[in-house]
């Protein structure tokens, strides 16, 4: 078993593990934590077709009072019923403080319910145990949560951190192709913001962990969250150097938003996209080297993953529309586009003073039209 420490000044430190059958052994892992023998597990429809009823025996068996609560899957559950649904399930249980939620699914149910937990009767613990390749390596580690907003992804949410993680790789092979390359593109961003060495292990390893190679899933994952753990706990509330983890999210979030968070275009597909525009402006700038940006974006492209407007079912797209999205997306700052753009692969950094009309022009020449063009 992997063990990797996710520990910061401002938050209880907490063990994120990444091994097979941590699932089937679940309640040895998390009963320390559940002092009052009663759990409250969330999870989706097709979480609970596949996992649940397995995890729910196994508390049940070993005496606790067990609950579940099953809310629609997709990124639509990330809304304002979702979170009623959820909190609701908490009054119901009776839950109090000293009680602890577990999150068992994808990155959506890992955001509502941590959010659930944040607010509910001031905050309570929460567990995850996250059942795709993206929530393992991204969503489940950091302590971000939130629901979504009609104009901009995650703009209602907290900072609230896990009291620990489960990534069993056994689960991931329950998953379809192309969930499994959405998280192949939070995988590979880290090697691109900030770890070059990693990156070009994935140029040759990538079809090893597309297909869940158990070493090469594992390698993967692992390094993933230790990237990420470090920059956590460096800074946990985004002040800084955790910007970084946005590489690719101030375009694929404004995409996300016009086409409204839906199956048209998963979340890893839209970062994927991202990336490979940011990567592009930086070279459009003089920030890097236009071979650089070519290769990311040529490693983007063989892992099966979209790296332009073009390939979403809706193009194209209003430049207008896509810059008012990032206006209203959480990274802006006084009403400033902030974006992560790169100097080389694993050499990003955050630019705050990019001008809209740069953008606008950029967004242009990647396929968008101008509003008198639509």
């Amino acid at each position: 078993m992997t063990t990797i420490p996710v520990a910061g000044g401002a938050f209880t430190p907490y063990d994120v593990l990444v091994d097979t059958g941590l699932v089937s052994d679940v309640v040895s892992h998390v009963s320390p934590y559940l002092k009052n023998k009663r759990v409250l597990i969330v999870c989706d429809a097709n979480v609970d077709a596949l996992h649940a009823d397995g995890v729910v025996a196994q508390f049940e068996a070993a005496g606790f009072k067990t609950f579940k609560t099953v809310v629609p899957a997709g990124e639509q559950t990330k809304s304002w019923e979702g979170l009623e649904t959820v909190t609701d399930a908490f009054v119901d249980a009776g839950l109090d403080r000293k009680d602890v939620v577990i999150a068992l699914g994808g990155g959506v149910i890992g955001d509502l319910t941590g959010f659930a937990a944040s607010i509910y009767m001031r905050g309570i613990d929460f567990i995850q145990i996250p059942t795709t390749v993206l929530a393992q390596v991204d969503s489940s580690v950091g302590g971000k949560t939130a629901i979504d907003h009609p104009r901009g992804k995650n703009l209602i949410g907290a900072f609230h951190q896990p009291r620990k993680v489960l990534c069993d790789l056994d689960v991931l092979s329950t998953l379809p192709a192309r969930e499994i390359k959405c998280g192949y593109a939070e995988v590979i961003k880290y090697g691109l913001l900030g770890d070059k060495v990693f990156f070009e292990w994935l140029e040759i390893n990538d079809q090893k962990v597309l297909s869940l190679d158990t070493d090469a899933i594992k390698y993967a994952v692992a390094r993933s969250v230790e990237m990420k753990a470090e920059i956590v706990a460096a800074d946990e509330r985004e002040g800084g150097k955790r910007a970084l983890l946005n590489l690719g999210h101030t375009f694929g979030h404004a995409l996300e938003a016009e086409v409204g968070f839906g199956d048209t275009l998963l979340h890893g597909e839209a970062v994927a996209i991202g990336m490979a525009m940011a990567f592009r402006y930086s070279a459009r700038a003089g920030l890097c080297s236009k071979a650089d940006a070519d290769r990311a974006v040529a490693a983007i492209a063989q892992s099966g993953l979209p790296t332009t407007i073009a390939e979403i079912r809706n193009a194209p797209f209003d430049a207008d529309r896509l810059i008012e999205h990032m206006g209203h997306d959480k990274k802006a700052e006084g009403g400033k586009l902030v974006f992560v753009l790169a100097r080389a692969i694993g050499e990003a950094f955050v630019a705050k003073d990019v001008p809209a009309a740069d953008i606008y022009d950029f967004l242009l020449t990647e396929g968008a039209l101008a509003r008198l063009d639509a």
